[in-house]
């Protein structure tokens, strides 16, 4: 067995010098900004008014296969996004998913593109995008009509180059 020879003692030496120079150069370095929280969504409309969401991240295609399926529930200000790499045509169901949704089809500019209204639960039916869009919102059944949301409003996330205001 052959044990790990010792640092020169130049090494030892200079090492604490390059230890300081890296603790020195990271304090000088401008502070990151802070991250926006990827769990946060926000539609504005007209007037600035604005709608805050917790919602669950679906990018990947398994969870993108499963999304809000085997649900009974889901809060009021809850939802799902799920995030395209690029435009696509989207077309989703409502297989397995106990509760009705509106889905709201987003394009690559962040506005509404489409909204299908209180989907019905456990149907097989297509609901299409109807355009290609980069991400599709889905939010419990009957609530974009009652906070008025409607195409063209514009949504705030990270995935679209925004985040929602502080507050």
């Amino acid at each position: 067995m052959r044990s790990r020879p010792e640092p020169s003692g130049r090494l030892r030496r200079r090492l604490p010098a390059w230890l300081a120079l890296a603790a020195a150069l990271a304090a000088l370095a401008p502070p990151l900004a802070p991250a926006a929280d990827p769990g946060t969504l926000c539609i504005v409309g007209p007037g600035a008014r604005l709608h805050r969401f917790q919602v669950e991240i679906a990018d990947t295609p398994s969870r993108r296969a499963v999304g809000l399926m085997h649900r009974t529930r889901l809060a009021p200000d809850a939802g799902m996004l799920f995030l395209h790499d690029s435009p696509q045509r989207s077309r989703m169901w409502m297989k397995n998913t106990f509760v009705s949704l509106d889905m709201l089809f987003i394009d690559e500019r962040g506005r509404v593109a489409r909204i299908a209204r209180r989907t019905e639960p456990l149907s097989e039916r297509i609901i299409d995008s109807g355009e290609p869009v980069v991400a599709v919102l889905e939010i419990l059944g009957g609530r974009s009509a009652e906070l008025g949301i409607r195409t063209g409003d514009r949504v705030l996330h990270p995935h679209f180059g925004s985040g929602c205001p502080q507050g």
